[in-house]
């Protein structure tokens, strides 16, 4: 059976941790800035965790 192959996409956008928790950034925070409050803007630059319901397939993704 051939390697299981990791998801080039998801290798350059998730970030494992050394407890093994998986971080993300949020979405929203790239473009159209001005109208968006800097507590909103400020919130949307940290990076956070998966939904556990989708932690299953993003370590398959990432082959783990």
């Amino acid at each position: 059976m051939p390697k299981m192959k990791t998801d080039s996409g998801a290798r350059k956008r998730i970030k494992v941790t050394g407890t093994g928790r998986l971080r993300r950034r949020k979405a929203f925070r790239s473009h159209l800035l001005e109208h968006k409050s800097s507590k909103r803007k400020r919130r949307l630059g940290r990076e956070t965790d998966f939904a556990p319901g989708d932690e299953k397939q993003i370590k398959r993704m990432l082959g783990r």
